[in-house]
């Protein structure tokens, strides 16, 4: 999967602000039972930076993601323990390097892979049963359905499918040409859903079906 950069300079900029917050540590008092000198952190500040990293976790990966589950319980313990800020952040740069890796190809991602074949291939079923207005509907919930997935894997607020596009080509995640092919792709499907049914044939349906499966292979 292709990363967005917008997403990777959010990933620094909260790292930069983890080490403003480490470089602040004060001496906080001594642990004889284990010998050595413990520090403490500035609470407001680790606050706030939490809640930003949770943020962009939970757009990125969910909620019911180890990234975001283990960042959560482990932040809510840490109160003003430097220990316990390092392991929030050790969690932090594990997330940043599955995303800049490309690494989301999760239970979630798979399974979500899945629904979009039996989709696509219902749509198939009826385009060749001799039903392409109901072909062309089910192509286009799966269209939707994959701009959705691509917003939350890019932090973008999910909404209506034409702001979803725009959204998507504006932070780079595909090209203008592509915006231009979805676009032309949802009219065909707005056309199927308000009964505008001259205004494509057969074989425009198909070339949705074939163009949804490309965009999923290539960005999803």
């Amino acid at each position: 999967m292709k990363t967005n950069p917008l997403v990777s300079q959010r990933f620094q900029e909260l790292h930069d602000k983890a080490t403003a917050i480490a470089a602040a540590k004060t001496p906080w008092f001594f642990d004889r039972n284990e010998g050595e000198q413990l520090f403490k952190i500035d609470t407001a500040n680790f606050t706030g930076w939490a809640t930003s990293v949770l943020n962009l976790l939970q757009r990125l990966f969910g909620e019911d993601s180890i990234h975001f589950q283990h960042f959560s319980r482990n932040s809510a313990g840490v109160s003003e323990s430097y220990n316990g800020f390092k392991r929030t952040l050790s969690i932090f740069d594990a997330a940043r390097e599955d995303y800049e890796g490309g690494y989301l190809f999760n239970l979630q991602s798979l399974v979500k892979a899945e629904v979009f074949d039996d989709m696509l291939e219902q749509s198939r079923a009826l385009l060749k049963a001799g039903y392409k207005d109901p072909a062309c509907v089910v192509a286009g919930v799966a269209l939707e359905t994959t701009l959705k997935d691509l917003c939350s894997r890019n932090g973008i607020a999910h909404s209506k499918l034409d702001k979803m596009n725009a959204n998507l080509a504006k932070v780079g995640t595909y090209n203008k040409g592509m915006q231009k092919q979805i676009t032309a792709w949802a009219d065909r499907r707005n056309s199927a859903a308000h009964g505008d049914w001259n205004a494509y044939n057969d074989h425009d349906v198909d070339d949705m079906i074939n163009g949804v499966i490309r965009l999923i292979a290539d960005y999803i």
